[in-house]
């Protein structure tokens, strides 16, 4: 994978106010937007924006972690 991912701190929401993609790193801010999608891998949720979301739909769809894809 090429993109750093972020923090997990950076990724809750409801800490930060902002939601942060867990793979491109584009930020959200004032909560998570309605078109994102959100995953929960090793116990935390992460999320995805809706171009990396449509970009790996099917990993997504067959419930593969972020990692895999």
């Amino acid at each position: 994978m090429d993109q750093k991912t972020p923090d997990p701190a950076q990724l809750d929401p409801e800490a930060t106010g902002k939601t942060v993609c867990a793979r491109c790193g584009i930020t959200a801010a004032g909560g998570t937007p309605p078109t994102w999608t959100c995953s929960m891998e090793n116990g935390s949720r992460r999320y995805f924006c809706d171009d990396c979301a449509r970009a790996n739909l099917r990993a997504i769809e067959g419930r593969l972690d972020s990692s895999w894809w």
